[in-house]
């Protein structure tokens, strides 16, 4: 059984090979973790990377968006994989990224906590975010814009 002092040192070095290299599977994780010193299994890696929070897409692990971050979030990690922005009526705005990466980016969305968002619902490179009305809408575009450049 671990202590708690050996679990945040295990989550530690799982952050730090994150975001120190491109990690693709939770086995090459594993692995990395056992050269380092640590004594893991599938199950443990699966089960920290999901109470760290940590994100997949474009087929790699990111680490989670940082939580002290300011009001725009820490949109940093993610920035790269989104393509596109649409409107869809007057409280819709759709969000296009790169393949097997939207739910990464609406989780991102979430988190930041914006009045503008109501909610968002993702699928595999499509995000919509609803907005409770029309002048949340446009907010809500123009720092998306801001903040994706796109």
């Amino acid at each position: 059984m671990l202590t708690d002092q050996q679990q945040l040192q295990r989550r530690d070095a799982i952050l730090r090979l994150l975001r120190n290299g491109t990690v693709r599977r939770q086995s090459e994780l594993a692995q990395l973790l056992k050269k380092n010193g640590f004594d893991v299994t599938q199950s443990s890696v699966s089960r920290d990377l999901r109470e760290l929070g940590v994100l997949k897409a474009s087929g790699r692990y990111l680490p989670p968006p940082d939580e002290t971050a300011n009001a725009n979030g820490n949109f940093n990690a993610i920035s790269q994989f989104v393509r596109g922005l649409k409107l869809a009526g007057p409280s819709i705005v759709v969000l296009k990224t790169s393949v097997g990466a939207a739910q990464s980016v609406a989780v991102t969305i979430d988190r930041a906590d914006w009045p503008e968002v109501a909610g968002t619902i993702s699928g595999d490179d499509t995000i919509f975010i609803a907005t409770p009305d029309g002048p949340a809408q446009r907010r809500l575009v123009e720092r998306l814009h801001s903040l994706f450049r796109i």
